[in-house]
């Protein structure tokens, strides 16, 4: 279960932020990957390559596997669970690209200037049935993308096909599919940041109890529909910003009323959901931030051009522990 949204500064500067909710330990870390690499598909023997460099959050599993990031253009993508309604392909499909759900997103960094691009060249793509390393299963992945200019989709595959559409409210969760979101938002037309009217109901004049009225039957719970819908009233009202700093300051803020906290969002076998991070994709710079359950800081990987040139991938190693700015 995760949660993505966009923000744009006052300047038209883009970027995409994301939780990573997950009970299985990730362990990722920010990965810088040079431009010109290779990587293997459990897929096909061909694997392909990745001509443009990226930064996001990676794992070497006998080849690096990455989760989110943003790339030397300022294409930004991040996966996110979409259990239940993801269908792929049985087998590999003949004169196409044929890649596991987990391959998607390094090869959409790798390969695209922009999300327009991306649209024009899925047809050469097949998602294809296969196992993911570490989790060892096929993990039902949808896809949000954004680029410099604010374009902003989301990629589907179902039963029916692959879908790539225009995301109006820059918010995705989980299950069900896109669409379904959309329209449940109607059920929420009357969520305001003011305050309700007074109301009168007979000879009786009831005052609401203060501030914050507008919100009331706002979903407070962790669920796919009930973070959408919270995420995009708060994006929807949350106040504008000018610079970079207070572009992850304010998506930090945004995120802060989806993160889950350790212990609170069981599943079934008693595993704990919870928010094993947060990014922050810069799409003009570009950079990448995270901020880790296990430390509140944030840690910003700029993709310079000794990053983007280098002869291997580059890790950077977050802190286990909470750090802090001790004045005494």
């Amino acid at each position: 279960m995760c949660t993505s949204l966009t923000l744009q500064t006052t300047g038209g500067d883009q970027f995409l932020a994301r939780t990573m909710d997950f009970a299985f330990e990730l362990g990722g870390r920010p990965v810088a990957m040079p431009r010109q690499q290779h990587f293997n598909s459990v897929v096909t023997t061909a694997g392909f390559e990745t001509p443009y460099s990226f930064v996001g959050t990676g794992r070497n599993l006998n080849g690096y596997i990455f989760v989110d990031g943003v790339n030397e253009y300022g294409v930004s993508v991040a996966a996110l669970y979409f259990s239940g309604q993801a269908h792929y392909a049985q087998t590999a499909v003949a004169d196409k690209l044929n890649l596991a759900p987990h391959e998607v997103l390094m090869w959409i960094l790798g390969n695209v200037k922009s999300a327009q691009e991306l649209g024009d060249r899925l047809n050469e793509l097949a998602i294809v049935e296969a196992a993911a390393p570490l989790l060892n299963i096929v993990v039902p992945l949808h896809w949000i993308i954004s680029d410099r200019s604010g374009a902003t989709y989301v990629l589907e595959q179902e039963a029916d096909g692959m879908h790539y559409m225009v995301n109006p409210v820059g918010v995705m969760t989980n299950t069900p599919d896109f669409g379904w979101h959309l329209k449940n938002l109607s059920n929420y037309v009357q969520l305001q940041p003011g305050p309700q009217p007074d109301r009168q109901y007979g000879d009786f004049e009831v005052k609401p109890f203060g501030p914050g009225t507008g919100a009331l039957g706002m979903p407070g719970d962790y669920t796919s529909p009930s973070r959408f819908v919270r995420t995009v009233f708060m994006r929807q009202y949350a106040d504008p910003v000018e610079t970079d700093v207070e572009a992850i300051n304010a998506l930090s803020h945004l995120l802060n009323s989806v993160e889950i906290t350790k212990g609170v969002k069981l599943q079934a076998d008693g595993s704990s959901d919870y928010t094993q991070y947060r990014a922050y994709m810069s799409m003009h710079e570009p950079a990448f931030y995270i901020q880790p359950y296990d430390d509140q800081t944030i840690t910003r990987v700029a993709l310079t051009a000794d990053l983007m040139t280098a002869s291997q991938p580059t890790e950077f190693p977050l802190a286990t522990t909470q750090q802090f700015n001790r004045v005494n």
